[in-house]
């Protein structure tokens, strides 16, 4: 058992519905498996479940916790700062694509 640092520009969702509801109402969240450390009170970029930078997001709380059937989860709150333009985020997409979701040397 341990903790898992996530990248400090990084809050890449699995599930497109907990992505939809941050869009949708401008606060949300997503769980996350095993224990994981995000940068509570940080603005991060946020991706889409196939890796596409979608927004700023700001961390408003990092629980880490054991859940009913025992699994380690992290649940992530945050809220919408803006969504990236177009040209944003490609260039962020083509960056985290190269420094974080590219293959690993």
């Amino acid at each position: 058992m341990g903790f898992q640092t996530e990248f400090n520009s990084v809050c890449k969702f699995k599930s497109a519905q907990e992505l939809f509801e941050l869009l949708e109402y401008g606060r949300g969240k997503m769980v996350k498996s095993g224990f994981r450390v995000f940068p509570t009170g940080q603005k991060v970029i946020a991706y889409t479940p196939d890796n596409q930078a979608i927004a700023i997001v700001k961390i408003l709380a990092s629980i880490a916790e054991i859940n009913f059937q025992g699994e380690e989860v992290t649940q992530v709150e945050m809220e919408l700062v803006r969504r990236l333009t177009e040209e944003e985020a490609q260039v962020q997409t083509k960056l985290a694509h190269e420094m974080f979701f590219g293959e690993q040397a």
